[in-house]
């Protein structure tokens, strides 16, 4: 199984990457989050890789931090939580957000996630909650003592994703800006991003 890619940025799309290896391209799956915090196309990167089979298929998943790698291996471990579910869901919030967010129950702050109804934020909550909380205390506080510069943070990476996609940053400043507005500064990543491409494409 492939467990780590390091080679160079090549395509990049809405849901995933193509990581050039020594000239072979390796298309790897990725959040929201992640994809906005690619280096430029060209430019030398290393991805934590988990590989899922089926039978039809060989998906590869890309993080860049041991946290949301183990995060997204809890998640798949949730009834009716496939790896596609799972990645929508480390789009929508930051992973130390996502493990807050679990670990105290805020079944209406997951809801906010695209695709993420309440049945399924429940089991996310009851299945996850005490596992959450042992991630939290590996990878440090989780607190909200710094949210300024978390939301902060939300910007410049929603900026930076839709610049990859190829937008000006002055017209992706102004989506993000607007997004922020309609939507609220606290909304989930993809919500913000989804709200962010109607304005640039409307």
């Amino acid at each position: 199984m492939i467990a780590a890619l390091k080679g160079l940025v090549g395509e990049k799309n809405l849901t995933d990457v193509v990581i050039d290896v020594n000239g072979v391209g390796y298309r790897v799956g990725l959040s929201l989050i992640t994809l906005s915090r690619l280096p430029e196309t060209g430019q030398p990167v290393a991805l934590r890789i988990r590989t899922v089979v089926r039978e039809d298929a060989l998906d590869l998943y890309g993080f860049m931090t041991r946290s949301e790698e183990e995060l997204f291996l809890m998640l798949t471990s949730v009834s009716h939580v496939g790896p596609k579910l799972a990645i929508n869901v480390l789009s929508g919030l930051e992973v130390d957000e996502l493990i807050a967010a679990i670990a105290r129950g805020d079944v209406p702050r997951l809801t906010k996630i695209h695709g993420v109804g309440k049945k399924t934020a429940e089991r996310l909550v009851l299945e996850l909650k005490e596992k959450v909380k042992l991630l939290a205390l590996e990878g440090g506080p989780t607190s909200g003592s710094k949210k300024p510069a978390q939301a902060s943070t939300a910007t410049s990476d929603l900026v930076s994703a839709l610049v990859n996609l190829g937008y000006k940053e002055a017209q992706a400043e102004q989506a993000a800006q607007l997004a922020e507005e309609r939507a609220g500064a606290d909304a989930p990543f993809e919500l913000l991003f989804r709200e962010s491409l109607k304005s640039l494409r409307g």
